[in-house]
């Protein structure tokens, strides 16, 4: 049986996960999906859609999508849709997972890895974030658990931007690509975003192909001349103040770094030293992903972890002619970015 894809879907209170699921289980796409709910808020996705008797745990609706509660461990409702498809008991084609919106989505997408009966069954494909352009600023200066959706993101869809100005739109845009520039972002509006923009993404896949916007590392340079902050220093660009009137002194404790080199890696001492550092920054790097350049291979090394979990594995082999380098994104709450890239560079043959 092919693996189960698997989406978690995130957000915080108000954005639109919601509005979207429900766009998603509406529309005539044939495929069937089961989505699961971390817990039923005031707004349940089943108050226009659901058919059936809502005790049930897993609920079969009209249009033939599955919606489950969970009530207990994600784990035992994720082995449970399992089998049931397994024996024909449900037919679905993927699962969703709605998180709630005080959620933090990083112990929901290592399920997937720990639990070899779920790793055996599931393919996760994507986590897929929400922002609300109205309420972002201040959700994301006051919670971290917002700032931690975003740090997770494979995708981001900004929601309500007909709601607040332009410049507004900017420099959040602007703010979230500091925070997380390998996942692209997307004005919605209505949860009104085609299928192919939510599904089949392979944001965890090792051999997709690594999103870090090559423009966004431009812009970096771009945006920080004479803008140039040691970490930790504060930062005035406008989206971290209010409306650029009065200003909030505080800098986002999630924020990416991106390592490069045109030096090949010494697998082992880069073992070592991602060994380490996992041990002890692991609960606060939430995404790391790369393609390197190793010593002892004509391929490709698509490298990427959450929190303490990493893997590796060959990608394509470098095309002939084709620049051999390592760029590797770094996502996390406060890391030190000084040792990490220096251990990366003490790495390098």
């Amino acid at each position: 049986m092919s693996l189960i894809p698997a989406t978690i879907l995130t957000g915080f209170l108000g954005s639109g996960k919601t509005t979207l699921l429900k766009r998603v289980l509406q529309e005539a796409h044939g495929q069937k999906i089961a989505v699961i709910e971390n817990e039923f808020g005031e707004e349940n996705i089943d108050s226009d859609i659901l058919v059936t008797d809502t005790t049930e745990q897993i609920i079969q609706m009209s249009n033939g999508c599955i919606c489950c509660t969970i009530r207990e461990d994600l784990r035992a409702t994720l082995r449970d849709l399992a089998e049931k498809k397994r024996k024909g008991e449900l037919v679905f084609d993927r699962v969703v997972i709605e998180t709630t919106g005080l959620a933090d989505p990083g112990p929901v997408a290592q399920t997937f890895f720990m639990d070899d009966e779920i790793a055996e069954s599931y393919l996760l494909d994507s986590i897929l974030t929400l922002v609300d352009a109205k309420h972002a600023a201040t959700q994301l200066n006051e919670r971290q658990e917002a700032r931690r959706q975003v740090g997770f993101a494979d995708q981001i869809f900004i929601s309500k931007t007909d709601l607040v100005g332009q410049d507004e739109v900017d420099a959040l845009t602007h703010r979230l690509k500091h925070m997380n520039p390998r996942a692209p972002q997307k004005a919605v509006h209505f949860g009104e975003v085609a299928l192919s923009e939510v599904f089949d993404l392979r944001g965890f896949n090792l051999n997709a192909k690594l999103d870090i916007d090559p423009d966004f590392l431009k812009e970096e340079e771009a945006a920080h001349e004479g803008h140039d902050h040691a970490p930790g220093e504060h930062c005035d660009h406008p989206s971290h103040s209010e409306g650029g009137g009065h200003h909030h002194h505080h800098d986002d404790d999630v924020k990416s770094f991106v390592f490069k080199s045109d030096r090949a890696f010494d697998p082992a001492k880069l073992e070592d030293f991602l060994g380490a550092i996992v041990n002890i920054y692991g609960p606060r790097m939430l995404r790391y992903k790369g393609v390197l350049f190793m010593q002892g291979t004509d391929r490709k090394v698509i490298f990427q972890g959450v929190h303490q979990l990493m893997g590796s594995d060959l990608g394509p082999a470098w095309a002939e002619g084709e620049k051999r380098s390592s760029k590797m994104v770094f996502i996390g709450i406060d890391l030190p970015k000084d040792i990490f890239l220096q251990g990366m560079e003490q790495s390098l043959v």
